[in-house]
């Protein structure tokens, strides 16, 4: 069983998450705050970009990682939809079966968690939010070193790479990519960031001093918009906290009290509907490191 750890006694006041989740494949059984989390079992993106391969055995992992976490808020409530993969190959399909399952989640008032998986969870996701709310404007956070906004490949197609290119050209972005890295980005993935109206804030921005000016950044799209949706990619991080990622970088930003202060900030914003986590690679991993680190962000969630 994925979901166990230590049992401490079955009050509400010992409860740890695994006591707390029920497996669950009926959407009509999702009430209004449920916590609703499919796994995305899948690194055909991450294939396509010439990364390292090994993301999509992520979600069973970082759910070992939840499962002891103590239930903080009394009303908590999480439904696991198990995995979503793809063996056959075809990433575009898989990406449609997310957004379909996601855009279940949020018409039925459910906050939608998603475990990758390669950085391709993103247009699947965002569909999801898209197909459930097509005439509201939705805003994208995505903490990440890269912008993820290259063409695809013709003969390749879709790839962990792509995501926010397919979501441009479906219409008008509203994104802010947070911990930007400028050795991590071509100047061609600059401009067409520029081009598409993508927002930024640069890996060496991020300081606690300098959090006033990052708030309001965030807040300023926050306030534009009607839902938000916050896609973390764990390469954002530094590769002594989090190893374990398809593309390692060695001066991503930390886990820190100015990174805490604003994480939590966006959490606690009530447009926010959606939430992922990316390019966790238990292959590359140490000691489960990046993984421990994936749990605990999710985490924070179900504490706000």
């Amino acid at each position: 069983m994925i979901w166990q750890g230590r049992l401490d006694g079955e009050e509400l006041l010992h409860h740890r998450i695994f006591q707390r989740v029920k497996e669950e494949n009926n959407y009509d059984k999702i009430s209004t705050n449920d916590f609703v989390l499919h796994g995305f079992a899948v690194d055909e993106g991450v294939r396509r970009n010439k990364g390292r391969q090994g993301a999509k055995d992520a979600p069973e992992i970082i759910r070992k990682n939840m499962a002891n976490f103590p239930v903080i808020r009394p009303d908590f409530s999480l439904l696991d939809f198990g995995n979503i993969s793809c063996e056959d190959g075809n990433l575009e399909n898989t990406q449609n079966e997310l957004a379909k399952k996601v855009s279940k989640v949020l018409l039925k008032g459910g906050k939608s968690l998603v475990l990758g998986g390669g950085h391709e969870v993103t247009f699947g996701h965002y569909r999801g939010v898209k197909t459930a709310f097509p005439e509201q404007k939705i805003g994208i956070i995505n903490f990440d070193a890269h912008f993820d906004n290259r063409q695809p490949e013709n003969g390749v197609g879709p790839s962990s790479g792509t995501g926010f290119w397919q979501i441009a050209q479906e219409g008008d972005i509203n994104s802010l990519h947070i911990g930007i890295q400028r050795n991590s980005n071509t100047l061609k993935l600059f401009d067409t960031a520029h081009q598409f109206g993508m927002k930024y804030i640069l890996a060496d921005e991020l300081f606690f001093e300098n959090l006033p000016s990052v708030y309001e950044r965030v807040n300023e799209l926050a306030n534009s918009v009607d839902f938000l949706y916050m896609t973390i990619c764990m390469d954002v991080f530094n590769a002594s906290i989090a190893p374990g990622v398809s593309a390692s970088a060695y001066n991503g930003i930390f886990a820190d009290a100015a990174f805490m202060h604003l994480y939590r900030h966006i959490l606690r914003n009530e447009k926010l509907v959606a939430l992922d986590i990316a390019e966790v690679n238990p292959l590359f991993d140490i000691q489960h490191h990046t993984a421990r680190l994936a749990a605990s962000l999710a985490n924070e969630w179900f504490m706000i």
